[in-house]
């Protein structure tokens, strides 16, 4: 157990930070906690933020993760539109963009990431849309009323959810996809085909393989296929950016864009934990570093800096998965993440299984509406399963 004379400090105020901070008290550490966050909020639920919130299905009220009386009945300092300028590792310290410097025993970097925007002129227009925050999705049900069309840029998760929940609030939504279906490189042709009929039955216009050239004025695209489309908004659903920053200035070990961490989510300075989109952590099971951009993964890894800063056993060593629902469709997935060159397609009755594989072994599985699939595929994927053995059905 951790002495009560410990100061663990938590920069970040997503899922990771709160996990984390929850983690360790549950795992009997008794010293002082404090979480840095630049958000003028308390933790909150992000999901539902291109979803439920986005559609106005749920309020204000359903966002926080935890009450008032939590951070208080568990001692947690939670301190609100607080900045992180300057961590030091030598000395142990943070330092804030209102000059406070504050000492740690223990740190975790918890910093998220932040909507990429693409290299085209008119990306920067203080018009053009993200979502990542609940004050974005604030902003983007206002701009949703009073017009009658907007343009989502990108073919993600959120992307896809976006679209959906725009068109449902009577947009007329057209979604940008480079590749020839959404996610294509990612979950594959086949997976791909259903998204596109799926936002199609959403009554989302999916342009493939088109590429966006440039936003003028905030509300006219040009596209490699269509001259101008003039629109009531534009949503930029283009990815996302590591803040990693902070730990490059401290000198912390980068990889792949992040920080560099073991499966108790050490980083390279003593005393110093990473979690989340920020971290590349190694994961045990999968004998290799990786790097997730889930909820569920952030709270989880979240959880074991949490518990190993109060002296408990605790590693990453499980298959990271996540969950999506387009309009009323949900996928589930689980996966190592980082490539296949084969996916198997089943067809059910009232869905879809997609089984990955790499060099003959199963590394992910995607579902829709088959659950005993999804249960038993992080399981097959975990012990490196041949994929002959998981299925027989040839692809398509």
């Amino acid at each position: 157990m951790v002495g009560n004379d410990e100061r663990f400090v938590l920069i970040g105020g997503g899922p990771a930070a709160l996990s984390a901070a929850r983690a360790y008290r549950e795992a009997g550490g008794s010293g002082q906690v404090r979480i840095l966050s630049a958000d003028t909020e308390a933790p909150y639920f992000r999901p539902p933020l291109s979803k439920e919130f986005l559609r106005g299905d749920a309020t204000d009220d359903d966002l926080p993760i935890e009450s008032p009386e939590f951070y208080r009945d568990q001692r947690i300092d939670l301190s609100l539109r607080t900045e992180v300028t300057a961590l030091d590792t030598e000395a142990r310290t943070v330092t804030t963009s209102g000059g406070e410097v504050i000492d740690y025993t223990t740190c975790l970097l918890a910093t998220g990431s932040e909507p990429a925007r693409p290299p085209i002129p008119g990306a920067d227009h203080p018009d053009v849309l993200t979502l990542r925050t609940a004050a974005d999705s604030r902003r983007l049900r206002e701009a949703a009323d009073g017009v009658r069309s907007a343009v989502v840029v990108g073919a993600g998760f959120i992307g896809c959810e976006a679209a959906a929940s725009l068109s449902r609030l009577g947009l007329q939504v057209t979604m940008i996809c480079p590749e020839p279906f959404p996610q294509h490189a990612r979950l594959g042709e086949d997976a791909g085909r259903e998204l596109a009929r799926w936002l199609k039955l959403e009554g989302v216009s999916v342009l493939t393989g088109t590429e966006l050239l440039a936003i003028e004025d905030g509300t006219r695209i040009r596209t490699d296929l269509i001259p101008v489309l003039d629109v009531g908004f534009v949503l930029l659903a283009t990815g996302v950016q590591p803040r990693v920053e902070l730990a490059e200035k401290a000198g912390l070990d980068i990889g792949k864009g992040r920080v560099r961490t073991d499966e108790h989510l050490r980083a390279s300075a003593r005393g110093v934990f990473a979690a989340g989109d920020l971290a590349f952590a190694h994961n045990t099971a999968a004998a290799r570093a990786l790097k997730v951009e889930h909820w569920g993964e952030a709270e989880k890894m979240g959880g074991i800096a949490g518990r190993t800063a109060a002296g408990a056993p605790a590693a990453w060593d499980s298959v990271p998965g996540f969950w999506s629902t387009i309009g009323d469709r949900t996928l589930k997935y689980a996966a190592w993440g980082d490539g296949f060159d084969e996916a198997r397609f089943i067809k059910h009755d009232n869905g879809f299984t997609v089984w990955y594989g790499r060099g003959g072994t199963t590394v992910g599985v995607l579902t829709h509406e088959a659950d005993d699939d999804y249960e038993r595929g992080s399981d097959l994927v975990e012990r490196g399963a041949p994929l002959t053995e998981v299925v027989s059905v040839p692809a398509g």
